[in-house]
């Protein structure tokens, strides 16, 4: 197929390489990305190259290197999408879209309901306007920590702590920084609000009612959502196993896709309702307590694990070039995932003996083992068409080295999840 379009991505992380295979597997072609710093799923390869711009996260730097690609590309007779990785970037990407879609395509939301969508507390004061559950949640603020109210508590312990802005929690730095704490006692929540609070953050907190259960009672699900804010695709996993090392907890390392056509509907009217662009991401666990899923968060792009979708049928980057560049998505009917578990691949970001070491043993977990001795099963990073042996021996490494973090981590991490 003769290529019309340029896909240029944003970063150079592993979801930037998922949406590189993507690309590549659906129209057999290498893509650009535009990013701060080289990170290792991307290095080596063939299929995607980075373009390192120091500062590129943040303005002015994204802005500026943005106004040098225009020119490069202003006269480009094919449309050039501009794909974000990462939340720092979707959210330059808004901020900046009306300036952007002058000569890029710019698939995502506008500016003012970014902003309500990645703060925590704008999003579920929508999701209670929408029907859509969440965990019982209290916001802490600058305030509220010098007054100390912080301690008192409409729910009980343990309880999970985050930050409400995670953009900014990336500057913030302390001896137990973590993606998100689980707080077990009033002792352990005034430690570590201290610590936030005194090494910089300034935005609010998000307390919330922790949600009793292992990795397994995760859930993650991915939709896209056309220019004329209807949905098109929507494809579940349901995650075993997550990432147990402080910085990255919470990401998962595990997914088997899933289907519920409730929680499919769920979704569907809440994008639609509030006029949503593009991919959204969505992670969600299941409440045993009321038999719910809880909403945790919206992430405004493909999340980090979403090549899951691609390896299970519902290629990423096809939506996007249907929709801006073929304009062939208004009459097609949503695609729901796939319920034929004897279509399901399993997704890997892990050796598999580390998956089957750690994965909680389960009904699901079997399954997956089953898929795994069958051979259907894949990763994002390990791609036969893009070969070379700095590229294997890198992601060898980078693969052997999660047995060491589940080593010391796990076992730490592990009484939190009950």
């Amino acid at each position: 197929m003769k290529q019309n379009f340029t896909p240029i991505l944003l970063g150079s992380d592993i979801n930037v390489y998922g949406m590189a295979r993507s690309f590549n597997e659906a129209y057999g072609i290498s893509v650009k990305a535009l990013a701060d710093s080289q990170l290792a799923a991307t290095r080596y390869s063939k299929i995607v190259s980075v373009e390192l711009h120091h500062g590129f996260s943040e303005d002015p730097t994204f802005i500026e290197v943005m106004r040098e690609q225009m020119k490069i590309y202003q006269d480009h007779e094919e449309p050039v999408i501009l794909i974000s990785c990462g939340d720092g970037y979707s959210e330059l990407l808004a901020k900046h879209k009306e300036e952007l879609q002058r000569v890029f395509v710019v698939p995502y939301v506008d500016y003012d309901l970014l902003q309500k969508l990645i703060s925590k507390e704008n999003f579920y004061q929508i999701a209670e306007e929408c029907g859509l559950p969440y965990p019982k949640t209290k916001i802490v603020t600058m305030a509220d920590y010098k007054a100390e109210n912080y301690l008192e508590l409409p729910f009980g312990y343990p309880l999970e702590l985050k930050p409400e802005d995670p953009v900014s929690w990336l500057d913030v730095q302390f001896e137990g920084r973590k993606k998100a704490f689980t707080i077990h006692n009033e002792t352990e929540l005034r430690d570590i609000v201290t610590k936030i609070y005194e090494n910089g953050y300034q935005e609010d907190l998000i307390l919330q009612d922790f949600i009793p259960g292992d990795d397994s009672y995760m859930r993650v699900l991915n939709a896209y959502v056309d220019k004329e804010h209807h949905i098109k695709m929507m494809c579940m996993g349901h995650p075993l196993l997550e990432d147990p090392t402080p910085q990255s907890i919470g990401n998962y390392m595990a997914i088997l896709p899933d289907y519920d056509e409730k929680l499919y509907e769920q979704v569907e009217s809440f994008l639609e309702k509030i006029n949503y662009t593009g991919m959204a991401n969505f992670d969600i666990k299941y409440d045993t307590r009321d038999g719910k899923y809880k909403f945790f968060e919206i992430n405004l792009r493909q999340g980090r694990s979403s090549f899951y979708v691609t390896l299970n049928g519902y290629n990423l980057a096809k939506w996007y070039v249907d929709d801006y560049v073929y304009d062939s998505l208004n009459d097609k009917e949503p695609v729901y995932g796939n319920k034929l578990k004897s279509k399901h691949k399993l997704w890997l970001g892990i050796p598999v003996n580390v998956f089957k070491q750690y994965a909680v043993d389960n009904e699901a977990k079997r399954m997956a083992e089953e898929l795994i001795h069958e051979g259907r099963y894949g990763t994002t990073v390990f791609y036969d068409q893009d070969r070379n042996f700095k590229r294997w021996l890198l992601l060898k490494y980078m693969f052997h080295n999660y047995k060491g973090r589940y080593q010391k981590y796990y076992q730490e991490n592990k009484g939190q999840f009950f």
